[in-house]
């Protein structure tokens, strides 16, 4: 029995500290995609790994993942820092996303299921109702919620991933929020729109 302990304890170590990195990653993320850290802003090892009573692995390996999704950037001999993006490459995550959102479309046209397509109208008439109140914040919220649902009805699982990557990297350009009150109406007509365009075929 001492054997098969002392077989299983790398693993789980090796668990334990993955998962560990996972939680401390989502939550520096969350952190970031809210505005807790402005883009520019420098990260500091030390204080994050003080602030979350984990040791600097953790942090260290969690600022790599955080680059590889394109939310920092690591400077030699500088630390790291949250990425601030440039208008030209918002412009190209833009016109990728409206290419994502269109081949959505049309696949979802073809093969939306009934219970998803009621799925999708609650979401807009919960737009509608957050319009109403005037909740730009909430608004927002059901946003994302429709186009991320919308992606991943259409059943594509690599497409997903790289479409939740751009979203992000979308919310770090926070410059053309949709939280600016005038554009709430007109959006959510739109999509409406888009729901009966499916709908239709």
């Amino acid at each position: 029995m001492q054997g098969m302990n002392a077989l299983l304890h790398p693993t789980i170590a090796l668990l334990q500290s993955s998962s560990l990195t996972t939680v401390v990653q989502q939550e520096i993320e969350r952190a970031i995609l809210v505005g807790e850290y402005e883009p520019g802003s420098k990260l500091i090892e030390a204080t994050l790994a003080m602030k979350m009573g984990v040791s600097r692995g953790p942090v260290r390996e969690a600022f790599r993942m955080l680059e590889e999704a394109g939310l920092v950037r690591n400077e030699k001999n500088r630390g790291v820092f949250v990425r601030d993006i440039p208008i030209d490459e918002a412009i190209e995550i833009f016109d990728l996303r409206a290419a994502m959102d269109e081949l959505v479309g049309r696949q979802l046209a073809k093969n939306i299921t009934p219970a998803q397509l009621k799925e999708i109208k609650g979401v807009v008439s919960a737009m509608e109702k957050a319009v109403k109140a005037e909740d730009a914040y909430n608004y927002h919220l059901l946003n994302l919620k429709f186009h991320d649902r919308l992606v991943e009805m259409a059943g594509n699982r690599k497409l997903t991933a790289i479409y939740r990557k751009l979203i992000k990297e979308i919310s770090l350009f926070r410059r053309l929020n949709l939280a600016d009150g005038w554009l709430m109406p007109i959006s959510a007509g739109e999509h409406r729109q888009i729901v009966k365009a499916i709908a239709s075929g």
